[in-house]
């Protein structure tokens, strides 16, 4: 696939520029779809990393005469940009001094030594840790905890059918895949189809969603997820019914206790971590309070630099962050913001948007079945390609669709982005569920015998999402 896709995008990218513009588009018009082109083929491919695709807007836009560099580089710096990487180096610290790993544990410890309990308590923990770190981290990090737990019962096989124990090793690994990417769609900064949402909608329509905004309906559509993931997996898909599972909270006890007591920077990086989802989460009581105005942005970089300037061990000259812990920061995805939000941007500069709308303008379609289309749409596709690449190309072509017929882009655009957090079905759909499929537990039939229900209830939760709850939180 790199390799056709290498020869493929620059093959459509020259073609394209040298044959005529249809009559309906100005030149410059062709010439960015023709780089829209280029950039989606090797996106979906990989033929090239993503991050070097993602630069190619800043520098091809100008020389096909279609905007000047300054205008296509300025996405590139877009607040947006900025929340992500706040919320990033927040993630950091939490991984530098194992405090998400003490969340965890002390999550799963909750939940009681029940075999569907556990499944349970592993279920919440990688949820919770993927609405603040990325997916893929929350999923290297949860996978060695379950497999412990795995093989402890898989050490007592005579007391247990190996059919039992088999339904409870595919459920453990399913839910460390499953959690890390529904709870992801629950923040803003949970995982980055979101975030390029935000930067789309504030670049292309001058609307800000804030961090509360997003929860509000981020939240809810997770945690309803959540329930019915479980539900499907213990009950329907693959029940073990072990009951209680004699020495895994002995081993969970290990686990935490291996840790120690939390350290000085452990609870430092707590205290950063609730300061900044609170002042997120109150940012508006906050504001009206306080003399000046904050941003969720202007939050996630005061974070990003408290844990730079806070002082774990003075005399030595220790902070809860050093700038070479940023060697593990994704820098690509930012990239990746920066480039969609300036091909976003040609996109709406040229036309090409309001002509999309255009075609829409006097479709009598109701408007909740083509949200309702388009999110299914979503949904599948991410199955085979990255979410990421697939939100950011596929935004402005929902945006317009709105516009014509008449629905604030943002009641469909919310929709189609969290669909695109939901693929359950293939090892492929996302980094955590390649990781856990990496196991040995898990076949590919088991991983689409419950990803294909499980993207049925995420297609019913999104007509939910968009008949109910968007024009409750958002009105319209």
């Amino acid at each position: 696939m790199k390799k056709v896709g290498f020869f493929l995008g620059p093959a459509l990218f020259v073609g394209m520029l040298c044959c005529p513009a249809p009559a309906s588009l100005s030149i410059e018009a062709w010439r960015v779809l023709a780089l829209s082109a280029l950039i989606l083929v090797w996106w979906i491919t990989e033929a090239l990393p993503i991050a070097v695709t993602s630069l190619l807007p800043m520098v091809a836009l100008p020389l096909l005469g279609v905007s000047d560099m300054k205008t296509a580089a300025t996405p590139y710096a877009s607040p947006i940009v900025y929340l992500f990487m706040g919320g990033f180096m927040l993630a950091l610290s939490l991984e530098k001094w194992q405090l998400h790993r003490r969340i965890a544990l002390n999550i799963v410890k909750l939940t009681g030594t029940n075999a569907n309990g556990i499944i349970l308590g592993f279920l919440l923990a990688t949820a919770f840790l993927s609405m603040w770190i990325s997916n893929t981290a929350t999923a290297i990090m949860m996978l060695p905890i379950s497999l412990s737990v795995v093989d402890l019962l898989t050490k007592a096989r005579h007391n247990h059918p190996p059919e039992r124990i088999r339904a409870f090793a595919v459920s453990m690994m399913l839910v460390v895949a499953y959690g890390a990417n529904i709870g992801g769609t629950a923040t803003i900064i949970g995982t980055p189809p979101n975030v390029v949402f935000a930067g789309f909608l504030r670049e292309t329509y001058q609307q800000e969603v804030s961090f509360l905004d997003w929860m509000a309906v981020g939240l809810p559509f997770a945690a309803a997820l959540l329930v019915a993931t479980y539900f499907m997996l213990v009950y329907v898909m693959f029940p073990n019914r072990l009951g209680k599972f004699d020495g895994a909270s002995e081993l969970i006890q290990e686990e935490v206790d291996a840790l120690g007591k939390p350290s000085r920077a452990e609870q430092l990086t707590l205290m950063v971590f609730l300061l900044t989802a609170g002042a997120w989460i109150f940012r508006e009581l906050l504001n009206r309070v306080l003399p000046f105005r904050l941003g969720d942005e202007e939050i996630a970089i005061l974070a990003m630099v408290a844990l730079f300037v806070i002082p774990v061990d003075w005399k030595k000259q220790e902070f809860l962050l050093e700038w070479k812990d940023t060697e593990k920061l994704p820098w690509g995805i930012l990239l990746l913001f920066g480039g969609g939000l300036s091909l976003a941007a040609a996109l709406k500069d040229v036309g090409l948007i309001d002509l999309i709308g255009a075609q829409f303008k006097d479709a009598s379609v109701a408007g909740f079945w083509v949200i309702l289309a388009l999110s299914v749409v979503s949904l599948y596709l991410t199955e085979v390609m990255s979410n990421v690449a697939l939100v950011t190309v596929f935004l402005p072509v929902v945006g317009g669709i709105a516009v014509g017929l008449g629905i604030p882009p943002i009641m469909m655009c919310i929709p189609v982005t969290l669909a695109a957090s939901c693929a359950f079905m293939l090892p492929m759909g996302t980094p955590p569920n390649a990781i856990v499929f990496a196991s040995g537990y898990i076949r590919i039939t088991d991983m689409v015998k419950a990803g294909f229900w499980l993207n049925l209830i995420t297609v019913i939760f999104t007509a939910l999402l968009a008949q109910w709850l968007l024009p409750l939180v958002f009105g319209g």
